[in-house]
């Protein structure tokens, strides 16, 4: 029997080409109207998707007059999504360098409640240096010193959702028992960057606990994601490299007794998709004319930590000594090692190095008919190289709507992809086991 694979829809802007806002086709929603994200999540929901994904970010950006992100806080909301859905899951952002265990697993476990069961935090360590600042830090976090606080951190919230029992809520009107007597209890956690007492005060969500993801690929993020993750998204700009991703982080997540088909891994995917591979190529194009290669050297500085590209000519051949060594990023070090690697590997020019990131930022970007789209994912999967895909619409919803109405049926044909949703909880849509 086929292996079925796992699709999370990526909403980012209007798209998650850098010029997308630009486009005819784009949305013409604000993005501060919350009706066009519950769109997306309706959008998600009729194609059976497992999930719907908010990333974040927590300063304004360099380029934010001519490249707008997403401004809704991801955690504000995913009710409003829940209201609108019934069993797509849903996934925000929170970063563990800049909020509180106790806060965030409060929240997180109200919406676990909210949605029935469709909860998921990602698990982000704040890289950027202006974003420290509006948190009151002048230097920025080191990346060490940000997974080293991270694990103690998703430690405390695992102890905080954990501390309910799951039948602790009797209800008795007669009675008179509401919570069962001893049924949850303090966890009394006192480590190097938290000390928090416990217990929640809010009983164990439908899923035990919401589903953990996580994005990192660094040496660090690998190990972190082995020990913690459930769901992990990950970059590639080529399939050898996502197989040496996927097998080294099975082979981690294994070494610390976990089972690896409990980690499902979804590269990040954006298809230009068209009628023919040629028209699909222009669409491609046309959606190129309009990026501006000033905004995206200055998405490339912020990628290696404030670096100055512009010195740099668009036209001539790079080396990587052109750029920083990742292993002295203190920012976004995984983005880092994946944009170096194709400059070695592509001798591309600084403008060719902008193109390809502006279609989406490092991820696997592709142009042809549905059919090839179909036959890529699943080659990917059939090398392993993945478990299914963190789906990127290069325009949102066009390029969205064209996959669930061209590319879903061919992989249903296939056996490929879920004709209809078999349980209610994102735990069910992903097959990872529930905590009880």
């Amino acid at each position: 029997m086929a292996r079925q694979l796992h699709i999370n829809l990526f909403v980012q802007s209007r798209g998650h080409h850098e010029a997308s806002w630009r486009h005819p086709k784009a949305t013409p929603k604000a993005l501060t109207d919350i009706g066009y994200l519950q769109e997306m999540a309706q959008l998600a929901e009729r194609g059976k998707l497992d999930s719907i994904f908010l990333a974040d970010q927590l300063n304004v950006t360099p380029d934010a007059t001519r490249a707008p992100r997403n401004w809704l806080e991801p955690i504000t909301v995913l009710p409003a999504l829940a209201a609108v859905t019934d069993r797509v899951g849903l996934i925000a952002t929170a970063s563990s360098t800049y909020t509180e265990p106790f806060n965030l697993a409060r929240q997180f476990a109200s919406i676990d409640h909210i949605s029935g069961g469709r909860a998921a935090w990602n698990i982000v360590t704040s890289w950027s240096a202006p974003a420290a600042r509006n948190f009151g830090d002048e230097t920025q976090v080191s990346h060490a010193d940000r997974y080293l606080r991270a694990e103690e951190f998703v430690q405390v919230v695992k102890a905080l959702w954990n501390s309910w029992d799951e039948d602790a809520i009797v209800d008795n009107r007669v009675t008179g028992e509401y919570i069962r007597e001893g049924s949850f209890r303090p966890i009394n956690h006192k480590g190097v960057h938290y000390s928090v007492a416990g217990p929640l005060n809010a009983p164990r969500g439908p899923q035990g606990r919401p589903v953990l993801v996580q994005a990192g690929s660094s040496e660090t993020g690998r190990s972190f994601a082995a020990r913690n993750a459930e769901a992990v998204f990950t970059a590639h700009l080529e399939l050898e490299t996502a197989k040496d991703f996927y097998a080294d982080l099975k082979a981690r997540a294994s070494d610390f007794g976990r089972d690896p088909d409990h980690i499902v891994i979804l590269p990040g995917l954006s298809p230009m998709i068209g009628s023919t591979e040629v028209e699909a190529k222009r669409f491609a194009e046309e959606l190129d004319s309009l990026a501006d290669p000033e905004v995206g050297r200055k998405r490339l500085s912020a990628r290696f930590g404030g670096y100055d590209f512009s010195h740099l000519p668009l036209d001539t051949p790079l080396s990587h000594h052109d750029l920083p060594d990742p292993e002295t990023v203190e920012a976004a070090r995984s983005r880092a090692e994946t944009i170096v690697g194709f400059v070695k590997r592509e001798g591309a020019t600084l403008r060719q190095l902008l193109a390809k990131l502006a279609g989406a930022r490092g991820h696997f970007t592709f142009a042809g008919t549905p059919k090839q789209v179909a036959d890529l994912m699943e080659s990917w999967v059939e090398a392993k190289a993945a478990d299914g895909f963190n789906l990127m619409p290069p325009v949102l919803p066009w390029m969205a709507e064209v996959f669930i109405d061209e590319v879903l049926p061919i992989l249903r044909k296939r056996g490929l992809f879920r004709e209809e949703y078999t349980g209610t909880t994102l735990r069910d849509h992903l097959g990872i086991p529930g905590y009880s």
